[in-house]
């Protein structure tokens, strides 16, 4: 985000980790990460890794600390929930460690999105329903079921 005509990542290089995340679709993701190939500089974020089971997170690990010999140029970032931080995985990387503060006000994370996000011609797309012609937008409700 250092640069507005910075790219989001692709789909490649992000994994939305749940408790139903298997240990293969983890297993792939690193191997994507931690192995070399012609793919470039990409940054690898695993999001919500505390979410993962215990079998998966300790083979994740043990994944991890075998390929990390092929690659030691590798960026993979592992987000977590704070009030998490006991579960196996962070706690396995809790020497890599490192407390994020956002470098940029909200207003500017949000430009940036919006710019990347921004439909030019909504005719026939999603994106006429959200505002501002986005293509992406939350819908949320205080009550649950509410036809959302």
């Amino acid at each position: 985000m250092n640069s507005p005509e910075q790219p989001l990542p692709t789909f490649d290089e992000v994994l939305l980790c749940t408790p139903q995340t298997s240990a293969e679709q983890v297993g792939l993701f690193l191997r994507r990460c931690l192995i070399p190939c012609q793919g470039g500089n990409k940054i690898y974020t695993m999001l919500y890794a505390d979410e993962l089971s215990y079998d998966v997170s300790c083979r994740a690990e043990e994944l991890f600390q075998r390929l990390q010999g092929y690659n030691g140029c590798y960026r993979l970032i592992i987000l977590c929930n704070c009030e998490r931080e006991n579960s196996y995985l962070p706690s396995a990387f809790s020497h890599f460690k490192v407390h994020m503060i956002p470098q940029r006000s909200q207003a500017e994370i949000q430009q940036y999105l919006q710019r990347h996000f921004h439909v030019a011609q909504p005719s026939n797309s999603a994106a006429a329903v959200f505002r501002q012609h986005m293509c992406v937008g939350i819908v949320s409700s205080k009550r649950a079921g509410m036809g959302k």
